[in-house]
């Protein structure tokens, strides 16, 4: 008999951007805003590569692209929940243990909005410290395209 056995764990990140809350909200759900900021530096992921179906049990497809290399790394997801303009929730099925992503958007009343990313069921590999700032350069990637869309 063998036994598998995973690490699994969360992660948890609180960000506050400087645009009021339906605006960030929607930059998460249409492709021609995510192209601007999804992935790590290092990466882009061109419109044509995005696929968003926002609604539960729609799809959420990309394709992010390494700008030295070339490398694609396509990723895919279905949504669980949209709640506008306060929570998205997709799974990633093609990830180990079925990764799980909500994101609550919180309106601070003075143009900006708190986002808290829980991710549940996420592999080691996805909690590394160097995954970790690849995901934190991505959220500062947001907050300036946030900052060009709101000047």
């Amino acid at each position: 008999m063998s036994e598998t056995s995973t690490n699994l764990g969360e992660v948890r990140i609180t960000r506050v951007f400087d645009a009021p809350r339906e605006l960030v909200f929607r930059c998460m759900l249409e492709p021609e805003h995510l192209t601007h900021f999804w992935g790590p530096v290092g990466v882009s992921t061109p419109v044509d590569k995005i696929t968003i179906d926002a609604r539960p049990g729609g799809v959420f497809e990309t394709v992010m692209v390494n700008d030295e290399t070339g490398d694609e790394y396509p990723s895919r997801g279905v949504f669980v929940e949209i709640i506008e303009p306060e929570r998205i929730v997709w799974t990633e099925p093609g990830v180990e243990g079925g990764m799980m992503n909500s994101s609550t958007f919180t309106d601070l009343g003075d143009g900006r909005t708190e986002v808290f990313i829980h991710q549940t069921n996420v592999p080691e590999m996805y909690r590394s410290p160097e995954a970790q700032a690849g995901f934190q350069s991505s959220l500062d990637r947001f907050a300036d395209y946030l900052a060009t869309l709101t000047a």
